[in-house]
């Protein structure tokens, strides 16, 4: 997973990017084919934005979350994003085979 970090109206910090980085950990353990990750972290007045684009096989997802303080802000868009991820693969995943597997084993 490449991650692509920017920052509007604010600086990234060493701290900032680690956090970013731990938090997106999570996602890329519950679905390992994340191909890119465009993060962008904002600053407007008093209300702190983060905003990431995924980029999987066929497919890209798109969250934002804005609080007043930016690490929760991050916390809120990593767990959007990993409910994303979760119904994504839920979606790819071929729930036939599963129906053909227990009619074979309950006969």
């Amino acid at each position: 997973m490449q991650l692509d970090l920017s920052g509007h109206h604010v600086e990234i910090t060493d701290s900032m990017r680690g956090y970013v980085l731990k938090r997106f950990e999570r996602i890329s353990r519950h679905f390992d084919q994340v191909i890119d990750v465009h993060c962008v972290l904002t600053v407007e007045k008093l209300r702190h934005k983060a905003e990431a684009t995924l980029t999987l096989r066929g497919n890209k997802i798109h969250a934002d979350a804005t609080e007043p303080n930016m690490y929760a802000a991050i916390d809120a868009l990593t767990d959007k994003l990993d409910r994303c991820v979760k119904k994504h693969k839920e979606k790819a995943s071929d729930h036939h085979a599963e129906d053909v597997i227990k009619a074979r084993s309950a006969s």
